[in-house]
Protein backbone atom coordinates (compact mmCIF):
# COMPACT_ATOMS: atom_id res chain seq x y z
CA UNK A 1 0.00 0.00 0.00
CA UNK A 2 1.17 3.26 -0.92
CA UNK A 3 2.04 5.95 1.76
CA UNK A 4 -0.83 8.27 2.10
CA UNK A 5 -0.57 12.45 0.92
CA UNK A 6 -0.53 15.44 3.46
CA UNK A 7 -1.56 19.08 1.74
CA UNK A 8 0.14 20.61 4.59
CA UNK A 9 3.55 22.70 5.37
CA UNK A 10 6.03 20.77 5.88
CA UNK A 11 8.74 21.74 9.30
CA UNK A 12 9.27 25.38 10.36
CA UNK A 13 6.59 26.72 8.25
CA UNK A 14 4.08 27.30 10.85
CA UNK A 15 3.91 30.97 11.98
CA UNK A 16 5.79 31.93 15.33
CA UNK A 17 2.22 32.28 17.49
CA UNK A 18 -1.89 32.31 17.15
CA UNK A 19 -4.56 32.64 19.33
CA UNK A 20 -5.67 29.58 20.91
CA UNK A 21 -9.04 28.13 19.61
CA UNK A 22 -12.26 27.41 21.24
CA UNK A 23 -11.19 24.20 23.84
CA UNK A 24 -13.60 22.02 22.31
CA UNK A 25 -12.01 22.41 18.72
CA UNK A 26 -8.74 21.65 19.52
CA UNK A 27 -9.99 18.86 20.88
CA UNK A 28 -12.30 17.67 18.35
CA UNK A 29 -9.21 18.44 15.25
CA UNK A 30 -6.85 15.89 17.44
CA UNK A 31 -5.96 12.29 17.31
CA UNK A 32 -4.85 10.97 19.93
CA UNK A 33 -2.51 7.83 19.03
CA UNK A 34 -1.58 5.08 21.89
CA UNK A 35 1.42 3.20 21.63
CA UNK A 36 0.57 -0.10 22.79
CA UNK A 37 2.64 -2.89 21.07
CA UNK A 38 5.83 -3.05 23.97
CA UNK A 39 7.10 -6.39 25.36
CA UNK A 40 7.72 -4.93 28.83
CA UNK A 41 10.64 -7.35 28.79
CA UNK A 42 12.02 -5.60 31.83
CA UNK A 43 8.40 -6.88 33.49
CA UNK A 44 8.96 -10.90 32.42
CA UNK A 45 8.02 -12.77 33.40
CA UNK A 46 4.65 -10.85 33.97
CA UNK A 47 4.72 -9.78 30.68
CA UNK A 48 5.72 -13.02 28.70
CA UNK A 49 2.54 -13.85 27.59
CA UNK A 50 0.75 -10.57 27.46
CA UNK A 51 1.87 -7.00 26.28
CA UNK A 52 2.54 -4.47 28.63
CA UNK A 53 -0.14 -2.57 28.92
CA UNK A 54 -2.49 -5.24 29.09
CA UNK A 55 -0.68 -5.96 32.51
CA UNK A 56 -3.92 -5.43 35.01
CA UNK A 57 -3.19 -2.79 38.26
CA UNK A 58 -4.69 -1.77 41.16
CA UNK A 59 -7.24 -3.78 41.06
CA UNK A 60 -9.99 -4.30 37.78
CA UNK A 61 -8.18 -1.91 35.68
CA UNK A 62 -5.23 -2.78 32.91
CA UNK A 63 -2.54 -0.57 32.42
CA UNK A 64 -3.76 0.94 29.37
CA UNK A 65 -6.99 2.20 31.20
CA UNK A 66 -5.37 5.03 32.83
CA UNK A 67 -4.27 6.76 29.21
CA UNK A 68 -7.67 6.09 27.52
CA UNK A 69 -9.85 7.36 30.99
CA UNK A 70 -7.17 10.62 30.45
CA UNK A 71 -8.15 10.59 26.77
CA UNK A 72 -11.76 10.60 27.42
CA UNK A 73 -12.38 12.72 30.73
CA UNK A 74 -10.31 15.16 28.73
CA UNK A 75 -12.72 15.42 25.62
CA UNK A 76 -10.73 13.37 23.29
CA UNK A 77 -12.67 11.37 21.32
CA UNK A 78 -10.87 9.99 18.44
CA UNK A 79 -8.09 7.26 19.97
CA UNK A 80 -6.41 4.80 17.85
CA UNK A 81 -4.72 2.03 20.57
CA UNK A 82 -1.19 0.81 17.71
CA UNK A 83 -0.85 -3.06 18.92
CA UNK A 84 1.89 -5.21 18.09
CA UNK A 85 3.08 -7.67 20.91
CA UNK A 86 0.74 -10.61 22.13
CA UNK A 87 -1.75 -8.50 22.05
CA UNK A 88 -5.21 -10.53 22.43
CA UNK A 89 -5.95 -9.68 26.05
CA UNK A 90 -5.06 -6.32 25.46
CA UNK A 91 -7.91 -6.17 21.98
CA UNK A 92 -10.35 -8.35 23.53
CA UNK A 93 -10.29 -5.95 26.93
CA UNK A 94 -10.40 -2.69 24.67
CA UNK A 95 -12.79 -4.35 22.96
CA UNK A 96 -15.18 -4.63 25.92
CA UNK A 97 -14.21 -2.29 27.96
CA UNK A 98 -13.55 1.19 26.00
CA UNK A 99 -16.79 -0.08 22.82
CA UNK A 100 -19.41 2.45 24.08
CA UNK A 101 -18.49 5.53 22.07
CA UNK A 102 -21.12 6.98 19.75
CA UNK A 103 -19.44 6.27 16.24
CA UNK A 104 -22.11 8.60 14.23
CA UNK A 105 -20.64 11.21 16.53
CA UNK A 106 -17.25 10.95 15.02
CA UNK A 107 -16.40 9.25 18.39
CA UNK A 108 -14.18 5.70 18.11
CA UNK A 109 -11.38 4.06 20.34
CA UNK A 110 -10.05 1.95 17.68
CA UNK A 111 -7.77 -1.13 17.73
CA UNK A 112 -4.92 -0.53 15.00
CA UNK A 113 -2.48 -3.87 15.01
CA UNK A 114 0.58 -4.12 13.03
CA UNK A 115 -0.33 -4.43 9.52
CA UNK A 116 2.28 -4.13 7.41
CA UNK A 117 0.67 -1.08 5.49
CA UNK A 118 4.11 0.32 3.94
CA UNK A 119 6.80 -2.35 2.93
CA UNK A 120 7.40 -5.45 4.87
CA UNK A 121 8.20 -4.70 7.95
CA UNK A 122 6.34 -5.05 11.49
CA UNK A 123 7.33 -1.82 13.70
CA UNK A 124 11.09 -1.11 14.10
CA UNK A 125 10.17 1.28 16.47
CA UNK A 126 7.62 3.51 18.38
CA UNK A 127 8.12 6.25 15.32
CA UNK A 128 8.08 3.50 12.24
CA UNK A 129 4.96 2.56 14.49
CA UNK A 130 3.21 5.44 13.47
CA UNK A 131 4.93 6.37 10.46
CA UNK A 132 3.45 2.63 9.29
CA UNK A 133 -0.24 4.32 10.29
CA UNK A 134 0.18 8.09 8.55
CA UNK A 135 -3.51 6.79 6.33
CA UNK A 136 -5.13 6.96 9.91
CA UNK A 137 -4.08 10.85 9.98
CA UNK A 138 -5.03 11.23 6.23
CA UNK A 139 -8.39 9.68 7.28
CA UNK A 140 -9.41 11.82 10.51
CA UNK A 141 -7.65 14.99 8.77
CA UNK A 142 -6.38 15.71 12.36
CA UNK A 143 -4.47 19.05 12.64
CA UNK A 144 -2.98 18.10 15.65
CA UNK A 145 -1.55 14.10 17.16
CA UNK A 146 -1.48 13.56 20.55
CA UNK A 147 1.27 10.46 20.76
CA UNK A 148 0.52 8.63 23.98
CA UNK A 149 1.83 5.65 25.89
CA UNK A 150 -0.10 2.69 26.78
CA UNK A 151 1.30 1.83 30.01
CA UNK A 152 2.22 4.49 32.33
CA UNK A 153 0.31 5.55 35.62
CA UNK A 154 -0.76 9.10 35.89
CA UNK A 155 -4.13 11.30 35.46
CA UNK A 156 -3.87 14.16 33.35
CA UNK A 157 -6.35 16.52 31.19
CA UNK A 158 -4.64 16.92 27.66
CA UNK A 159 -6.56 20.28 26.93
CA UNK A 160 -4.12 22.99 28.76
CA UNK A 161 -1.41 20.66 27.26
CA UNK A 162 -2.70 21.52 23.64
CA UNK A 163 -4.18 24.62 24.24
CA UNK A 164 -0.82 26.19 25.32
CA UNK A 165 0.83 24.30 22.21
CA UNK A 166 -1.17 26.35 19.88
CA UNK A 167 -0.70 29.92 21.93
CA UNK A 168 3.14 28.74 21.34
CA UNK A 169 2.92 28.19 17.68
CA UNK A 170 5.28 25.16 18.75
CA UNK A 171 5.51 22.03 16.28
CA UNK A 172 6.26 19.51 18.62
CA UNK A 173 4.98 19.90 22.35
CA UNK A 174 6.51 17.40 25.42
CA UNK A 175 4.85 17.08 28.66
CA UNK A 176 8.05 17.02 31.16
CA UNK A 177 7.83 16.75 35.02
CA UNK A 178 10.78 16.21 37.74
CA UNK A 179 12.87 13.13 39.14
CA UNK A 180 15.71 12.97 41.33
CA UNK A 181 18.70 13.26 39.53
CA UNK A 182 19.59 9.52 40.36
CA UNK A 183 16.43 8.24 38.60
CA UNK A 184 16.80 10.43 35.52
CA UNK A 185 19.18 7.68 33.51
CA UNK A 186 15.78 5.61 33.12
CA UNK A 187 14.35 8.58 31.28
CA UNK A 188 14.48 11.01 28.12
CA UNK A 189 15.97 14.37 29.97
CA UNK A 190 15.14 17.46 28.87
CA UNK A 191 17.33 20.70 29.06
CA UNK A 192 15.06 23.96 28.33
CA UNK A 193 15.49 28.15 27.76
CA UNK A 194 13.31 29.90 29.95
CA UNK A 195 10.79 30.41 27.93
CA UNK A 196 10.14 26.82 28.13
CA UNK A 197 11.89 26.00 24.05
CA UNK A 198 13.87 22.62 24.43
CA UNK A 199 17.41 23.06 23.59
CA UNK A 200 18.71 19.41 24.28
CA UNK A 201 17.41 15.85 24.62
CA UNK A 202 19.37 12.67 25.35
CA UNK A 203 17.40 9.54 25.76
CA UNK A 204 18.50 7.68 28.72
CA UNK A 205 21.65 9.05 29.37
CA UNK A 206 24.78 7.77 31.92
CA UNK A 207 25.20 11.49 33.72
CA UNK A 208 21.79 13.58 33.11
CA UNK A 209 21.44 17.46 33.43
CA UNK A 210 20.39 18.72 36.75
CA UNK A 211 18.10 21.31 36.73
CA UNK A 212 19.50 24.89 37.98
CA UNK A 213 16.50 25.99 39.61
CA UNK A 214 16.40 22.85 41.16
CA UNK A 215 19.63 21.21 41.83
CA UNK A 216 19.29 17.56 42.30
CA UNK A 217 16.09 17.35 39.96
CA UNK A 218 16.47 16.20 36.20
CA UNK A 219 13.74 17.34 33.43
CA UNK A 220 12.37 14.40 31.50
CA UNK A 221 9.98 13.49 28.89
CA UNK A 222 6.74 11.50 30.38
CA UNK A 223 6.19 10.29 26.58
CA UNK A 224 3.43 12.64 25.86
CA UNK A 225 3.70 14.50 22.81
CA UNK A 226 1.23 16.89 21.06
CA UNK A 227 2.31 17.30 17.14
CA UNK A 228 0.96 19.42 14.14
CA UNK A 229 0.22 16.86 11.80
CA UNK A 230 2.41 18.37 9.12
CA UNK A 231 5.73 18.19 11.14
CA UNK A 232 4.92 14.89 12.43
CA UNK A 233 4.31 13.74 8.81
CA UNK A 234 7.76 15.75 7.52
CA UNK A 235 9.79 14.20 10.59
CA UNK A 236 8.40 10.82 9.65
CA UNK A 237 9.30 10.79 6.37
CA UNK A 238 12.82 11.93 7.38
CA UNK A 239 13.13 9.17 9.53
CA UNK A 240 11.82 6.40 7.74
CA UNK A 241 14.71 7.34 4.62
CA UNK A 242 17.04 7.00 7.33
CA UNK A 243 19.17 3.89 6.90
CA UNK A 244 21.08 4.83 10.40
CA UNK A 245 17.95 5.20 12.54
CA UNK A 246 16.59 2.97 15.06
CA UNK A 247 13.06 4.88 14.18
CA UNK A 248 12.14 5.60 17.50
CA UNK A 249 10.58 8.57 19.03
CA UNK A 250 13.60 9.16 22.20
CA UNK A 251 16.30 7.85 19.81
CA UNK A 252 16.03 9.65 16.88
CA UNK A 253 12.44 11.92 16.24
CA UNK A 254 13.11 14.27 19.04
CA UNK A 255 16.31 15.18 18.49
CA UNK A 256 15.82 15.58 15.08
CA UNK A 257 13.24 17.93 15.62
CA UNK A 258 14.90 19.67 18.36
CA UNK A 259 17.20 20.97 16.07
CA UNK A 260 14.80 21.58 12.76
CA UNK A 261 11.70 22.52 14.55
CA UNK A 262 10.08 24.49 17.30
CA UNK A 263 9.32 22.08 20.11
CA UNK A 264 8.59 23.16 23.34
CA UNK A 265 8.15 21.32 26.90
CA UNK A 266 4.95 21.53 28.89
CA UNK A 267 4.70 21.33 32.38
CA UNK A 268 3.26 18.27 33.56
CA UNK A 269 1.78 20.23 36.82
CA UNK A 270 -0.12 22.64 35.00
CA UNK A 271 -2.37 19.64 33.43
CA UNK A 272 -1.64 17.10 36.01
CA UNK A 273 -5.24 15.65 38.14
CA UNK A 274 -4.50 15.34 41.68
CA UNK A 275 -5.95 16.22 44.70
CA UNK A 276 -5.44 19.56 46.54
CA UNK A 277 -1.86 20.08 47.95
CA UNK A 278 -0.24 16.52 46.69
CA UNK A 279 2.44 16.19 44.24
CA UNK A 280 1.77 15.63 40.86
CA UNK A 281 2.36 11.82 40.04
CA UNK A 282 3.29 10.30 37.02
CA UNK A 283 5.07 6.59 36.73
CA UNK A 284 6.79 4.41 33.88
CA UNK A 285 6.13 1.30 35.93
CA UNK A 286 8.67 -0.31 33.71
CA UNK A 287 10.15 -2.66 35.63
CA UNK A 288 8.88 -4.95 38.44
CA UNK A 289 10.37 -2.54 41.04
CA UNK A 290 8.33 0.10 39.70
CA UNK A 291 5.58 -1.89 39.13
CA UNK A 292 5.41 -3.02 43.08
CA UNK A 293 6.21 0.51 44.31
CA UNK A 294 2.88 2.25 42.27
CA UNK A 295 0.89 -0.65 43.90
CA UNK A 296 2.22 0.27 47.17
CA UNK A 297 1.32 3.61 46.86
CA UNK A 298 -1.93 3.30 46.65
CA UNK A 299 -2.09 2.50 50.12
CA UNK A 300 -2.33 3.92 53.33
CA UNK A 301 -4.55 6.96 54.57
CA UNK A 302 -3.12 9.51 52.43
CA UNK A 303 -2.35 7.76 49.28
CA UNK A 304 0.22 9.27 46.78
CA UNK A 305 -1.96 8.13 43.47
CA UNK A 306 -5.82 7.87 44.30
CA UNK A 307 -7.99 5.33 42.25
CA UNK A 308 -11.51 6.62 43.87
CA UNK A 309 -11.30 9.98 42.34
CA UNK A 310 -14.97 10.86 41.24
CA UNK A 311 -14.17 14.36 39.48
CA UNK A 312 -11.88 12.61 37.17
CA UNK A 313 -12.95 8.66 36.94
CA UNK A 314 -10.83 5.27 36.20
CA UNK A 315 -12.73 3.40 33.82
CA UNK A 316 -11.76 -0.47 33.03
CA UNK A 317 -13.92 -3.60 33.01
CA UNK A 318 -15.15 -4.39 36.08
CA UNK A 319 -15.82 -7.97 36.19
CA UNK A 320 -19.73 -8.87 37.60
CA UNK A 321 -18.73 -10.92 40.94
CA UNK A 322 -20.07 -11.34 44.47
CA UNK A 323 -18.14 -8.52 47.16
CA UNK A 324 -15.00 -9.45 48.98
CA UNK A 325 -15.56 -11.89 51.89
CA UNK A 326 -13.71 -12.07 55.17
CA UNK A 327 -14.72 -15.47 56.41
CA UNK A 328 -13.87 -16.58 60.41
CA UNK A 329 -14.12 -14.21 63.31
CA UNK A 330 -12.68 -15.96 66.17
CA UNK A 331 -9.56 -15.85 68.12
CA UNK A 332 -6.62 -17.10 66.24
CA UNK A 333 -7.92 -17.77 62.87
CA UNK A 334 -9.60 -14.10 62.09
CA UNK A 335 -9.62 -13.34 58.14
CA UNK A 336 -8.36 -9.98 57.98
CA UNK A 337 -7.12 -7.31 55.79
CA UNK A 338 -5.55 -4.21 56.70
CA UNK A 339 -4.29 -1.17 55.28
CA UNK A 340 -4.69 -2.98 51.89
CA UNK A 341 -6.85 -3.11 48.84
CA UNK A 342 -9.20 -6.09 47.74
CA UNK A 343 -10.99 -6.22 44.97
CA UNK A 344 -14.48 -8.20 44.02
CA UNK A 345 -14.95 -11.78 44.20
CA UNK A 346 -11.71 -11.94 47.01
CA UNK A 347 -12.13 -14.68 50.00
CA UNK A 348 -9.73 -14.16 52.86
CA UNK A 349 -10.41 -17.11 55.21
CA UNK A 350 -9.00 -17.12 58.72
CA UNK A 351 -6.18 -15.10 57.46
CA UNK A 352 -4.43 -11.84 57.76
CA UNK A 353 -3.56 -9.45 54.95
CA UNK A 354 -1.30 -6.15 55.42
CA UNK A 355 -0.27 -4.25 53.09
CA UNK A 356 -0.90 -5.88 50.02
CA UNK A 357 -3.49 -5.57 47.30
CA UNK A 358 -6.10 -9.11 46.07
CA UNK A 359 -6.82 -8.52 42.56
CA UNK A 360 -10.07 -10.15 41.12
CA UNK A 361 -10.97 -13.35 42.53
CA UNK A 362 -8.03 -13.88 44.67
CA UNK A 363 -8.09 -16.19 47.85
CA UNK A 364 -5.90 -16.66 50.68
CA UNK A 365 -6.24 -19.87 52.65
CA UNK A 366 -6.29 -20.29 56.97
CA UNK A 367 -3.03 -19.43 58.70
CA UNK A 368 -1.68 -17.50 55.81
CA UNK A 369 -0.12 -14.29 56.20
CA UNK A 370 0.66 -11.40 53.61
CA UNK A 371 2.39 -8.81 54.31
CA UNK A 372 3.39 -6.20 51.21
CA UNK A 373 2.16 -8.44 48.34
CA UNK A 374 0.43 -8.17 45.09
CA UNK A 375 -1.77 -11.42 44.42
CA UNK A 376 -2.65 -11.10 40.84
CA UNK A 377 -6.18 -11.97 39.54
CA UNK A 378 -7.29 -15.19 40.11
CA UNK A 379 -4.33 -15.98 42.51
CA UNK A 380 -4.74 -18.82 44.99
CA UNK A 381 -2.85 -18.77 48.33
CA UNK A 382 -2.78 -22.13 50.23
CA UNK A 383 -2.94 -22.17 54.19
CA UNK A 384 -0.06 -21.68 56.55
CA UNK A 385 1.07 -19.76 53.66
CA UNK A 386 4.00 -16.83 54.28
CA UNK A 387 4.60 -14.14 51.94
CA UNK A 388 6.56 -10.70 52.21
CA UNK A 389 7.15 -8.31 49.23
CA UNK A 390 5.81 -10.89 46.67
CA UNK A 391 3.88 -10.85 43.28
CA UNK A 392 1.74 -13.66 42.70
CA UNK A 393 0.83 -13.69 39.17
CA UNK A 394 -2.75 -15.27 37.48
CA UNK A 395 -4.35 -18.12 37.92
CA UNK A 396 -1.40 -18.88 40.09
CA UNK A 397 -1.87 -21.31 43.51
CA UNK A 398 0.55 -21.77 46.32
CA UNK A 399 0.78 -25.03 48.04
CA UNK A 400 -0.06 -25.00 51.90
CA UNK A 401 3.32 -23.92 53.83
CA UNK A 402 5.12 -21.93 51.16
CA UNK A 403 6.93 -19.13 52.61
CA UNK A 404 8.22 -16.78 49.84
CA UNK A 405 10.03 -12.95 50.56
CA UNK A 406 11.98 -14.01 54.18
CA UNK A 407 15.34 -16.17 52.98
CA UNK A 408 15.96 -14.43 49.77
CA UNK A 409 19.10 -17.31 48.66
CA UNK A 410 16.26 -20.14 48.95
CA UNK A 411 13.98 -18.19 46.76
CA UNK A 412 16.51 -17.37 44.31
CA UNK A 413 16.70 -20.82 43.22
CA UNK A 414 12.91 -21.09 42.42
CA UNK A 415 11.40 -18.11 41.68
CA UNK A 416 12.49 -14.55 40.27
CA UNK A 417 13.52 -11.59 42.49
CA UNK A 418 14.16 -8.05 41.10
CA UNK A 419 17.02 -5.83 41.45
CA UNK A 420 15.22 -4.35 44.39
CA UNK A 421 14.13 -7.74 46.12
CA UNK A 422 10.80 -8.60 44.87
CA UNK A 423 10.04 -11.79 44.40
CA UNK A 424 7.85 -12.82 41.72
CA UNK A 425 6.09 -16.60 41.52
CA UNK A 426 4.46 -18.22 38.89
CA UNK A 427 2.52 -21.18 37.71
CA UNK A 428 5.22 -22.31 35.68
CA UNK A 429 7.97 -21.61 38.64
CA UNK A 430 5.95 -23.39 41.07
CA UNK A 431 5.93 -26.45 38.61
CA UNK A 432 9.71 -26.48 37.81
CA UNK A 433 10.64 -26.35 41.21
CA UNK A 434 7.56 -29.09 42.11
CA UNK A 435 5.39 -27.27 44.23
CA UNK A 436 2.56 -27.33 42.51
Amino acid sequence: MSEPTFDRPALRSLPDARPAPEPDRVLQSTLALVLAGGRGSRLEPLTDADAKPALPFGGHLNLIDFTLSNCINSGLRRVAVLTQYKAQSLIRHITRAWGSLDAGLGEFVDIVPAQQRIGEDWYRGTADAVFQNLDLLAETGARHVLVLAGDHVYKMDYGPMLREHLRRGAELSMACCEVPIEQAPAFGVVRCADDGRITAFEEKPAHPWSQRAHPGQALVSMGVYAFETAALVAALREDAADPASCHDFGHDLIPRLIRLARVYAHDFAASCVHPVGAQPYWRDVGTLDAYWQAHMELLGASPAFELDDETWPLRGLPAQLPPARFVCDEEGRSGMALDSLVDNGCVVRGATVRRSLLFAQARVGEGSIVEESLLLPGARVGRRVRLRRTIVDRRCALPDGLCVGLHPDEDRARFAISAGGICVVTAAMLAASGRD
